[in-house]
């Protein structure tokens, strides 16, 4: 393995998909990260990857990168309905895992990996690359901080118009597909982290595609503290994909939450007042603008903060009981909008 004291961690992937393109693309600028080995189901397709990337070794089966010694950490990029099988297979080989959003198919399998990760003393994190980001981290921080009062609501939605079904594994229910575990997971996971609190009450409606997955669902939460939100995510709509946490003296806008731009993230704290019944025009006070610079791909920002976790026993970015709350809630909304489970 590599010397984590010299500040090198050394990745193995599993995967080669659109997602894992990302992740690589953001390794190879992190401070903290090599990209070592990459497993895919046959050897062409692992062995263009790392050439495109400059992956150390390629391999044409999962279990080979989980057999590489050098490998420090796995990346698991795979569909959601493996995610649990390989993430245990890795963890028992002896690797840290950095698993893909939503962690497991439902919340017994999460539980599942989670035991397997204190039984073998290595690390399971919750790929939620948005939360590695310092604009989120600032909002988090400033909402603690009574920027806006006590927060009352947050509205969010993540959506986006595919045509591409066919082969497509968001539209396989066979893979645990579908626009809740999708894109409907940062709705919830940024919510509660907002909140800061429990969920206690979950309602959700949507539409089901023919294959048997959620394509479009609106969803509400009620948190233990009395805060309350709403979301819409979709596979197969247009929305303008922002954020807003409303609280008892203004409210955030936060137009691109869930994949902050390495320069210039903007977000802006609002105020603003009732309207007059009379006609009259109404003084809204300024908004204040602010911008955040990463420095850094979003990607090689999550990649480094996985690595200060294991190196330097920092508290994982998205918490076991973070996972654990999410998983619950997704498994309730796609029950209630009839997805079989």
């Amino acid at each position: 393995m590599a010397d984590l004291s010299s500040g090198k961690f050394a990745w193995g992937i599993l995967g080669t998909g659109n997602i894992a393109r990302q992740f690589c693309k953001g390794v190879k600028t992190s401070e903290r990260g090599m990209l070592m080995a990459v497993g895919s189901r046959s050897a062409g397709p692992a062995a263009e990857f790392a050439g495109q990337f400059g992956v150390l070794n390629s391999y044409p089966t999962y279990d080979q990168v989980l057999r590489d010694p050098q490998v420090d950490a796995v990346y698991v990029s795979l569909p959601n309905s493996m995610h649990r099988e390989w993430t245990i297979r890795a963890l028992e080989a002896g690797k840290h895992v950095l698993c893909e959003k939503p962690l497991a198919s439902n919340e017994a399998e999460a539980k599942e990996m989670f035991s397997a990760a204190r039984a073998t003393g290595k690390t399971l994190i919750e790929a939620f690359m948005y939360r590695a980001h310092p604009q989120t981290r600032e909002v988090l921080q400033k909402i603690r901080g009574g920027a806006i009062g006590e927060v009352k609501m947050i509205r969010s939605s993540f959506c986006y118009r595919t045509n591409r079904i066919d082969g497509n594994i968001r539209f396989d229910s066979a893979l645990a597909g579908g626009a809740l575990m999708d894109i409907g997971c940062y709705c919830i996971n940024f919510s509660r982290a907002i909140a800061g609190a429990d969920v206690v009450d979950v309602h959700a409606s949507g539409v089901l595609h023919e294959r048997g997955v959620d394509e479009l669902v609106v969803g509400n939460l009620k948190f233990a503290n009395g805060v309350v939100a709403s979301f819409t995510c979709g596979m197969r709509i247009q929305a303008d994909n922002s954020a807003y946490i409303c609280g008892t003296e203004g409210y955030f806008e936060v137009p691109w939450p869930w994949k902050p731009q390495p320069r210039g993230a903007k977000y802006w704290i609002k105020r603003s007042a009732p309207p007059r019944q009379d006609g009259g025009k109404t003084d809204t006070p300024p908004a204040e603008e602010f911008e955040v610079n990463a420095g850094m791909d979003l990607y090689a920002l999550e990649a480094d903060d996985f690595a200060e976790t294991i190196s330097r026993g920092h508290q994982p970015m998205v918490s076991e009981q973070e996972t654990m709350a999410t998983m619950k809630v997704l498994d309730e909304m796609r029950k209630q909008v009839g997805v079989k489970l």
